[in-house]
């Protein structure tokens, strides 16, 4: 005799299909969180602005796909231009069409203002895009997302609640993610996890507790880099002294830079993957970026400050390239910049290396951000030129641009604006390999998809 669902039975079969076919909410337009620190000295806050592509430390936020001809991307928006309340965003550039879409809504952070909440993305070898949420501290959980379609926005699914700030996700072709973050379990120290499908991971793994750490991560084929700093104190407006580790197993095996074999959690400052003893010379260290040169040498972009407060007591604020090459570290000066979180990108690996980044003075000169500039090498970053000023006469201080992973040239820097003193509209933009094309993603959309407005 046949049976037949009941009708309570019938009721939760629809809405678990209406559920799991929700679209997740579009926001109609392209606006960035606006944050204030609220550490103020005369010369203004430690930082503040526009910092919807903050920070250096959530990696990577752009993913270019040759597989579908787009350029992925993240970042922290916000409701109206009168609020600061984070959204996590997610969104792409067409580049066959020349189109975005409205960016959609992963995570609504409910009540948090502030951008170290904002994410890190990735796509796996199946094309699902991963949006990992960063936490913060030990009293906000960091969040693992994934899309329902590959190559697709529309909707994602939450996989995984965990203590984790700083994501760092890599995606190793046949292996599966390779992890580096944060947890604040004695200061800012540093691990890794591992997973094959994303949903499962192994046990969380300390690298680095030496009081406090921010890094930033690479990879290279198989081998994945991390450069580090460490908090004197657990102090991070102490932090200095300048740190490299390797591995080319997914964290089986941790080296230093000249291959020697080290044991994690590393606790000792003066270990062997010191780099530099900038903590005996007085100087802050602000470690920018991570690349490699053609033969897969680390090469580092950082900022070296003498005091964390904004303003001239901080000066000279030097922008450094530091590369390992020919069995050493060699370290040569780009230029020099007015604040500490001038944030900018470094591209190697081609005969011309290029810096993307807030070096010139902006409308509020002791802010964060400034004009962002193009700087080239052609000898391997021993000596530098300024190319061009991207933005000029702007209203608001531009800041922390990001390098896309697998950058296309034309969405090779993507970065946000603020006013650097007061409450804002922050705006989100981009702009080709060589910054004589600029693109604002449009802060109003009255269309499910516009081309952005092209500045220059």
């Amino acid at each position: 005799m046949k049976t037949f669902p009941t009708k309570s039975l019938i009721f939760f079969l629809l809405l678990n299909n209406i559920l799991s076919s929700a679209q997740n909410p579009r926001i109609d337009g392209y606006r960035g969180i606006w944050f204030t620190l609220g550490q103020f000295t005369e010369y203004g806050d430690k930082y503040s602005g526009g910092l919807g592509t903050y920070t250096a430390n959530h990696i990577p936020i752009a993913i270019f796909s040759p597989e579908v001809n787009k350029t992925f991307f993240t970042y922290g928006g916000t409701t109206r231009p009168e609020e600061h309340h984070l959204l996590i965003m997610v969104s792409y550039y067409d580049h066959k069409t020349r189109l975005v879409p409205k960016p959609v809504v992963v995570c609504d952070k409910k009540g948090v203002n502030d951008p170290h909440d904002n994410a890190a993305i990735s796509i796996d070898g199946n094309g699902f895009i991963w949006v990992f949420v960063s936490g913060r501290a030990r009293n906000r959980p960091g969040f693992i997302y994934k899309s329902s379609d590959p190559y697709h926005i529309d909707r994602f699914e939450l996989k995984r609640e965990a203590e984790l700030t700083y994501p760092q996700p890599w995606w190793v072709k046949d292996k599966g993610f390779l992890f580096m973050f944060t947890k604040y379990t004695n200061g800012r120290e540093l691990y890794w996890t591992t997973s094959t499908d994303g949903v499962n991971w192994m046990p969380d793994q300390k690298l680095v507790g030496m009081g406090g750490h921010y890094q930033v991560t690479n990879m290279y084929g198989n081998k994945l880099v991390s450069a580090f700093m460490y908090h004197p104190g657990g102090n991070v407006d102490r932090r200095t002294n300048l740190y490299v580790v390797q591995t080319e197993d997914m964290g089986k095996t941790w080296k230093t830079v000249d291959g020697k074999t080290i044991n994690p959690p590393l606790t000792n400052p003066h270990c062997e993957a010191l780099v530099r003893d900038y903590e005996s010379e007085g100087k802050l260290v602000y470690i920018n970026d991570l690349n490699f040169d053609s033969d897969g040498n680390p090469v580092i972009l950082a900022v070296i400050s003498r005091d964390y407060k904004p303003g001239p007591s901080g000066d000279p604020r030097e922008w450094y390239v530091i590369h390992w090459k020919n069995g050493k570290w060699n370290f040569n000066k780009v230029c020099e910049s007015t604040h500490n979180y001038d944030m900018g990108s470094l591209y190697t690996g081609e005969k011309v290396w290029r810096i993307i980044g807030p070096t010139e003075p902006g409308p509020q000169k002791m802010g964060t951000g400034g004009e962002i500039a193009l700087w080239e090498s052609k000898d391997e970053g021993i000596t530098w030129e300024k190319i061009r000023i991207i933005t000029q006469k702007s209203l608001r201080n531009h800041s922390y641009a990001r390098r896309p992973l697998n950058a296309h040239s034309d969405f090779y820097a993507f970065w946000a604006d603020g006013d650097a003193d007061k409450l804002s509209e922050s705006h989100l933009y981009f702009s080709n390999y060589n910054g004589k094309k600029v693109y604002e993603l449009p802060y109003y959309m009255k269309q499910k998809s516009q081309k952005p407005l092209i500045l220059r």
